[in-house]
């Protein structure tokens, strides 16, 4: 963790993600337009109604501030602080009315995550954490369980269709000794790390939007959260992120991702 997160950014973050909330409840399980992007991935109504109000509410609020969103692209991209949003990130999941997707709001500081904030909106769920900011789901303190090894472990990770490659052969090492595996959980699996239920949870294919909210979280609950090579996450060059409740099955996970 780097310098502690200004509160009054914090207090944003949280005026971000109710704003974003309050759209994405009132589209889940109604009636919406759905699009297919140019990477062959879907986007609704939703997605891009509440990535509009978080990008206004920080144009007014912190209009030297950056802002990354997987809708609308980048402005100031440049910036000591830039705010990382994907306003639904587990897009099928919401089409398919699974509250297992969330909003994610990332702030990073000179290219380093700094607080993130994972909003189930319709769950009621909200993880928020980061630097100098201990982890709380719901305004109540979480943290990741020890203790765990690799055969034991609760391992989470996307569809298995979204690997290839050596990515698959990674896939098929780690899951072949984990304890328990789960699929398609997108960033829900991530908080299910930060709060103690899950021990593992990989992810490949990555933009900086994915992760940025991700790796605060899980750090300021106790946990670690790498690339699949054990170094830190660094925004713009990382696409596969690997994240564990203790430093010893971290240790295990990426020796088992790497071969």
């Amino acid at each position: 963790m780097t310098d502690r997160c200004p509160a009054a950014y914090v207090e944003l973050a949280h005026r971000l993600a109710d704003a974003a909330g309050e759209i994405v409840r009132t589209y889940f399980r109604r009636s919406y337009d759905i699009a297919t992007k140019s990477d062959s991935t879907p986007v609704t109504e939703a997605d891009r109604a509440a990535e509009r109000a978080m990008r206004d509410i920080l144009e007014e609020a912190v209009p030297d501030h950056g802002i990354s969103g997987e809708e609308f692209g980048t402005v100031r991209g440049d910036a000591e602080h830039v705010w990382y949003l994907d306003p639904i990130d587990g897009t099928k999941a919401f089409i398919a009315g699974v509250p297992v997707f969330g909003t994610l709001i990332g702030l990073a500081r000179g290219g380093r995550p700094l607080f993130g904030v994972i909003d189930q909106a319709v769950s009621g769920e909200r993880w928020a954490g980061g630097a100098g900011h201990p982890c709380t789901l719901n305004e109540e303190r979480v943290a990741c369980r020890g203790g765990v090894d690799l055969t034991n472990a609760v391992l989470f990770t996307t569809s298995p269709d979204v690997y290839e490659h050596d990515d698959l052969e990674a896939l098929d090492r780690l899951r072949g000794d984990a304890g328990l595996v789960r699929y398609g959980a997108d960033c829900y699996a991530f908080g299910m790390v930060a709060a103690g239920h899950a021990d593992i949870a990989i992810e490949c294919r990555l933009k900086d939007h994915d992760y940025c909210a991700l790796v605060p979280v899980v750090e300021s609950a106790g946990g670690v959260m790498t690339n699949w090579q054990g170094a830190p996450v660094t925004l713009g060059t990382d696409t596969r992120v690997a994240a564990a409740g203790s430093a010893e099955l971290h240790r295990a996970a990426v020796s088992r991702l790497t071969g």
